[in-house]
């Protein structure tokens, strides 16, 4: 079964998504070519390191809220109930353990590089294993976090999704490669507007059409979608408070003990103003997420009684949200657009801070290394264009075997634990126990005790 499609956008459709791409596309243009046009390593990666609290913290979280996390958000409550909500719980975690634990230390050593961190309180294999492993995770997730959005594009559009997220990608890696870091920051500050202004949009039109606020409550909990606090301490449980909870540390790894978040913190110059803007990180997330759960009870009470995979509307769990999208954009003249800008500002969000962070860990770590000597800062920030130009084309070939396989959001998942995993525990081994080094105890001390 393949995703059904048929054009539905209107001519207000296309200029509120083409606008969004636009003006995207400006911003980078204008960090590129005005101004300092990002002419130094630091400026390229860092801003120049005087960005503002709430710019950073709506960057960080929007760069952590793909489209595929949206479209599956909305999937999961569909399918499972609102405990999906509770990943703010994880969140919070996130922060407190951010401002108490790792951002001290790294605002300390302020490395642009935190693999490089590990070299020095490691050895140099260590750095390289990070490296390799976060080189790795995101050649896998880009091309993820450009599909994604194209499910919804190829519902409304009847364009073929996997031309569609191509395109998408090289729109990104243009203005990332020209326009470094504030262009990274500034486009995710546009970009949060527009997903807040869709969901806001979805969420009250989706309630006119499903009968109001009373009726979509109370399908929900004819269908169990709101049993939100399961206490059951078995963590085998899919929607357990405890496994909500658990998942804290794992979300660190990705927002936190991640090179993207590091970077965008260690911009800002006073600790103080990371800590708040670690606050206003949780807040723009949570937020986010909250509504994405509403919407999902929207599209529950929506499609009760005639489940759209059953009558064979779409093919995959995925592909609920895009359709929800399309059948309302066919009342409603301009939301198809709207949607469409917000999925795809999500991707382009992720998308252009994993390439400007990936330019600079492929410079020191590889780049810097087979030059005899070190090059100068204007030369420099020309070979971080060059690499997100290179990477960015690379990864973005992938998406063409992206349709090939399962769905976006268990894939998200197994990435994001097969990776960041080791790299959290890599931190947490140098941060939690000072006295931790690279040295391994030889296997014949312990080679006694073991019974082969």
């Amino acid at each position: 079964m393949t995703l059904k499609t048929s054009s539905t956008l209107g001519i207000y459709d296309y200029i509120i998504f083409i606008s969004t791409l636009v003006f995207s596309t400006l911003i980078g243009i204008y960090y590129g070519c005005f101004g300092t046009k990002q002419a130094t390593t630091k400026e390229y990666l860092m801003g120049g390191k005087n960005m503002k609290i709430i710019p950073i913290a709506v960057s960080v979280a929007i760069s952590h809220i793909s489209g595929s996390l949206l479209i599956a958000t909305v999937s999961e409550v569909y399918r499972y109930g609102a405990s999906m909500w509770l990943f703010i719980v994880s969140y919070v975690i996130m922060g407190l353990l951010a401002i108490f634990i790792y951002l001290p230390v790294f605002f300390k050593v302020q490395m642009t590089n935190i693999y490089e961190y590990l070299e020095k309180r490691f050895d140099k294999r260590t750095r390289i294993m990070a490296f390799a492993i976060y080189l790795l995770s995101e050649i896998i997730m880009f091309p993820i976090m450009a599909y994604a959005p194209s499910l919804t594009f190829a519902i409304a559009s009847g364009m073929n999704p996997s031309w569609s997220a191509f395109v998408l990608c090289l729109i990104c890696v243009f203005y990332t490669s020209i326009g470094g870091f504030k262009t990274v920051v500034w486009t995710d500050f546009l970009q949060f507007g527009v997903i807040m202004i869709s969901l806001v949009t979805l969420y009250v039109i989706g309630l006119n059409v499903s009968g109001g606020f009373s009726t979509v409550w109370n399908r929900a909990l004819e269908g169990e979608r709101l049993q939100v606090f399961n206490f059951n301490v078995d963590f085998t449980a899919r929607d357990s408070f405890w496994g909500y909870v658990a998942c804290g540390p794992t979300v660190v790894a990705v927002v936190i003990v991640h090179q993207t978040g590091v970077q965008k913190f260690l911009s800002l110059p006073k600790y103080r103003d990371c800590v708040w803007s670690v606050i206003h990180t949780v807040f723009s997330i949570a937020l986010i997420h909250t509504f994405c759960v509403f919407i999902g009870l929207v599209v529950y009470s929506q499609y009760k009684d005639c489940d759209p995979l059953t009558s064979h509307m779409v093919s995959k769990h995925d592909q609920l949200f895009p359709y929800f999208v399309a059948d309302i954009g066919r009342r409603f003249p301009g939301v198809s657009g709207l949607s469409l800008a917000a999925l795809c500002s999500a991707a382009l969000s992720s998308m252009s801070s994993n390439l400007n962070a990936l330019s600079g860990v492929i410079y020191k770590d590889v780049v810097c290394r087979f030059l005899k000597e070190q090059p100068s800062e204007k030369k420099g920030s020309d070979i971080l264009k060059i690499i997100v130009l290179v990477v960015g084309f690379l990864c973005t070939c992938l998406v063409f075997l992206v349709e090939r396989i399962g769905g976006v959001f268990n894939i998200s998942l197994s990435v994001v634990e097969l990776t960041q995993g080791p790299l959290l525990g890599v931190f947490s081994l140098r941060i939690l126990f000072p006295k931790a080094n690279h040295k391994v105890y030889h296997f014949q001390c312990f080679k006694k005790y073991i019974i082969f």
